[in-house]
């Protein structure tokens, strides 16, 4: 079987051939300017736009290209200048729409020429580098319609003018706008900006301007930053109408730069409406407002920051030295709290939880609570408020937040070791008092603690949550063995604590002659433990605990009395005796003085829980004071709990001895912190070890460089380290 061969076929079109002269090409370059004028006079429906391609692709196919090219644009020349007599001489209103109704024509004009000359686009343009059909009849247009001498500046003011009346709140065409403003574009970019873009902003300039001069002096900062806000929203729907998207940021840079850059200052401080009294009242939209806007310039925001963080420091100021404050710790740490939720909502509501702020915000709290001393005893205190109980019901979810709060106010503390001591004084009170709200309650703080300083700052406040469950498995002993000796319904009943010497805040000083009944089963509870737990020692902390009495006034009436051991102790005198002397009650119960004071007041001065009387009668306890039983005390109640007048913050001596033992307890940490730098560094300059030191303890508080000096010489007395020969400011650590 054999194969034909495949043979390949083209078939290519039919070329007629038609040889052109100069006269030929005259003549069919006529035919074409015909054409042309009959498309601008609107009049193509009758020609035959095949036979016009063919002509132009034979006058480029023989080497007329250049005749072509040229004659085209005399044509258009031609008609362009007699459109831009059309457009001059349009009257008021119609010259726009004279000049969209010519562009428009012109536009259509050019798509028909330039499908006629497609050939000589692709091919005579191309060689010679010329500027193709189109291109070229938007450059003409350019030059002698948008740039003609009599339409130029005219077109430019009469656009203007119009954005202008549209500013002043006129309606105007914003479809003729558009297309014009679009026939800029199309024209070039250069020709938009420089004969639109430049001068409208120029204009918009001078506007805002005097705009925002004459409203800053009739307007409150809410007002003007409320016709800021709507000029911007204006100027951006404006560009979305008809102008080029590009022009936005421009636009809104301008608005911006002289309705807000340039009043920024003055807006912030206006009296009665600037940022201050926006603070102050809480005007969330306002704030909120002038946060948006004041984001839009380069220095807004920290021009708010900085008059927030002022305005912040200066009421904190206040707050934590005003004397009328200071009187109840627990409403001063209240004030506290409510300013720090009332701005932290602020910054949340009105500046978008601005990191930026929210650091201002916490700087200037930890500024402004330091200034008081007395601000970590004041926030135990409140602690203790809240987490003691009392006669109002506290839901467990509020105390979980108000805890958290605390701890956001602890954060800002400088001496934490400070809050340590207090709050250690107050814990143990609501724990040996069984007033703690819960125990749950308690160790969520010590867990919070904890988390935020470590371990070491909770450990002893932990021991004392042990020895309370250690103390009633002690005393369910000590009772089960006076229960097996019969002794059990012999005198008064006692429930002890044992506490660990260290994690407790004991008084070393704590005196009081307790009466005779209750030494007798002090000492066999102190023989019963000390059986069981060989080695120990046992001090008995007369001012930690408390005692039910039964007493008996006029008419038979019986009450029970719940009250400290140190009011017990006062109270019992008066079995054997109807009228004692403060000197004589001093004697007898030799209590210190300051105490036993607070105590004669708890029982004598206090309305409905005066349960002695006194000579003089007033409130406060002098030497001379004699004292009486009050057999007509009564109370509808038969258990009366006798409170004892709480000194809410500590007396001067008290706080001098407090902060005593608070650098007392420094003096180790420093030191150990000296070694650890030393030990890793060897050798170390005196700065360096004090910018160590205090970065390593900041923590906890921060120590004072003259402290840190100290150490280091008793230190080097101890031959830890030694001083260089040579530079006595450098330190080396002796191994």
């Amino acid at each position: 079987m054999s194969t034909a061969k495949k043979r390949n076929i083209k078939i290519e079109p039919f070329k007629h051939r038609i040889d052109m002269d100069s006269k030929h090409a005259d003549k069919t370059w006529k035919i074409l300017a015909d054409a042309i004028h009959e498309i601008y006079n609107q009049n193509a429906s009758g020609l035959s736009f095949e036979e016009l391609y063919r002509n132009a692709y034979n006058m480029v196919l023989h080497k007329y290209g250049d005749k072509l090219y040229s004659g085209l644009m005399t044509t258009m020349t031609v008609h362009l200048k007699d459109i831009a007599k059309a457009v001059d001489g349009a009257q008021g209103s119609l010259f726009l729409e004279e000049l969209n109704r010519k562009w428009a024509d012109h536009n259509k004009a050019l798509q028909m020429i330039r499908d006629i000359l497609m050939y000589m686009d692709r091919t005579y343009v191309t060689n010679a580098r010329k500027t193709p059909v189109y291109e070229l009849g938007l450059n003409l247009w350019r030059d002698y319609i948008i740039h003609a001498p009599k339409i130029k500046d005219r077109l430019q003011g009469t656009l203007l003018e119009l954005v202008r009346c549209e500013r002043t709140g006129e309606v105007i065409n914003r479809g003729l706008m558009r297309n014009i403003i679009k026939m800029f574009t199309e024209l070039g970019s250069s020709v938009y900006q420089d004969d639109f873009e430049k001068p409208f902003l120029d204009e918009a300039s001078n506007f805002y301007t005097i705009e925002s001069q004459q409203f800053i002096e009739c307007s409150d900062c809410g007002d003007y930053l409320k016709k800021a806000e709507r000029r911007l929203n204006e100027e951006t729907e404006r560009v979305s109408h008809y102008l080029d998207a590009k022009s936005e940021a421009k636009i809104t840079n301008v608005v911006e730069k002289e309705m807000i850059d340039n009043h920024m200052q003055r807006l912030v401080h206006m009296e009665n409406s600037g940022l201050v009294s926006m603070l102050v009242d809480d005007r969330f939209d306002d704030l909120r407002r002038m946060y948006s806007l004041f984001h839009r310039v380069p220095t807004g925001l920290t021009t708010i920051q900085d008059v927030m963080t002022s305005h912040l420091r200066e009421i904190g100021k206040q707050l934590v030295t005003d004397p009328e404050r200071l009187k109840d710790p627990v409403d001063f740490v209240q004030h506290l709290l409510d300013a720090k939720d009332k701005y932290a909502n602020i910054i949340s509501m009105s500046f978008n939880n601005d990191k930026t702020f929210l650091n201002a915000l916490n700087s200037s709290f930890e500024y402004f609570i330091n200034l008081n001393p007395r601000s970590p005893e004041f926030i135990s205190l409140f602690v203790d408020d809240k987490l003691r109980k009392g006669l109002k019901v506290v839901n467990e979810d509020d105390v979980e937040a108000v805890l958290e709060k605390v701890m956001v106010l602890f954060r800002y503390l400088q001496e934490k070791d400070v809050f340590e001591k207090y709050y250690k004084q107050h814990l143990a009170k609501r724990l040996l008092s069984g007033k703690t709200v819960s125990d749950d309650a308690e160790r969520s703080l010590i867990v919070r603690l904890k988390t935020e300083c470590g371990y070491q700052f909770t450990s002893k406040l932990e021991g004392m949550f042990t020895d309370m469950k250690t103390s009633l498995d002690t005393l369910h002993g000590f009772n089960s063995m006076l229960g097996a000796s019969g002794d059990a319904n012999e005198g008064p009943t006692l429930a002890v604590q044992v506490l660990t010497t260290g994690s407790w805040p004991t008084q070393a000083g704590a005196r009081c002659n307790l009466p005779r009944e209750i030494l007798a089963v002090c000492d066999k509870f102190k023989a019963y433990y000390l059986s069981t737990h060989s080695g120990r020692r046992l001090t008995w902390q007369t001012n930690m605990g408390t005692a039910d009495l039964k007493a008996i006034f006029a008419k038979g009436q019986k009450h029970e009395l719940n009250v400290s051991t140190y009011q017990m102790c006062v109270l019992m005198l008066f079995n054997s005796a109807d009228c004692l002397s403060y000197n004589e009650i001093a004697e007898a119960t030799d209590i210190p003085s300051s105490d036993l004071k607070r105590c004669l007041q708890s029982l004598a001065c206090v309305k409905g829980r005066n349960v002695l009387s006194k000579e003089p009668m007033c409130k406060e306890i002098n030497e001379e004071d004699n004292f009486y039983f009050n057999e007509k005390f009564s109370c509808k109640f038969y258990k009366v709990k006798i409170g004892t007048v709480v000194a809410h913050r500590e007396s001067e001596p008290e706080k001098q001895e407090t902060r005593q033992k608070v650098e007392e307890d420094r003096k180790p940490q420093i030191e150990a912190a000296i070694v650890r730098i030393m030990k890793a560094r060897r050798i170390l300059d005196h700065n360096n070890i004090v910018a160590e030191v205090t970065k390593q303890l900041q923590a906890r508080f921060l120590p004072n460089p003259a402290v840190i000096k100290r150490r280091i010489e008793s230190l080097i007395e101890r031959e830890f380290l030694e001083r260089d020969k040579i530079d006595r400011k450098l330190y080396k650590y002796l191994a």
